[in-house]
C-alpha cells in the first residue's frame, strides 16, 4: 500500500510560483504513474499533469507551459513546480499514485493565488 503525503502548498501572488511535492511510501512508486489534479471550489476535481513510469508526460491545456510535473524515483516523490500563476489555479491540488487496478491519493494541499 502507498501512502502520499503532499506540501508545498501556500498563498501566493498572481505571477508568483510554487512548488508542491508529493512523498510516496511503499515499493510500487517507481513503476507507477503519478498525477496531479485540482479541486476548486464548488468544482469537480480535474486532472492537472501526469507522468508515466518512463517519463512521459501530459498537462491539462490550461497549465501547459506553465506547470512542470516530474519525479525522483530513488526518493519516492514527485513534483508539481508551477509559474505564472493565476488566481483560477487556486484550489486543493492532490497527488495521486496508480498502477493497474490499484489507485491511492493524498490529503490534499490548498493552492491560493491572491493579491
Amino acid at each position: 500500500q502507498v501512502q502520499l503525503v503532499e506540501s508545498g502548498g501556500g498563498l501566493v501572488q498572481p505571477g508568483g510560483s510554487l512548488r508542491l511535492s508529493c512523498a510516496a511510501s511503499g515499493s510500487i512508486f517507481s513503476f507507477a504513474a503519478v498525477a496531479w489534479y485540482r479541486q476548486a471550489p464548488g468544482k469537480q476535481r480535474e486532472l492537472v499533469a501526469a507522468i508515466t513510469s518512463l517519463g512521459r508526460t501530459n498537462y491539462a491545456e490550461s497549465v501547459k507551459g506553465r506547470f512542470t510535473i516530474s519525479r525522483d524515483n530513488a526518493n519516492s516523490t514527485a513534483y508539481l513546480q508551477m509559474n505564472s500563476l493565476k488566481p483560477e489555479d487556486t484550489a486543493v491540488y492532490y497527488c495521486n499514485v496508480a498502477r493497474g487496478s490499484y489507485s491511492s491519493w493524498g490529503q490534499g494541499t490548498q493552492v491560493t493565488v491572491s493579491s
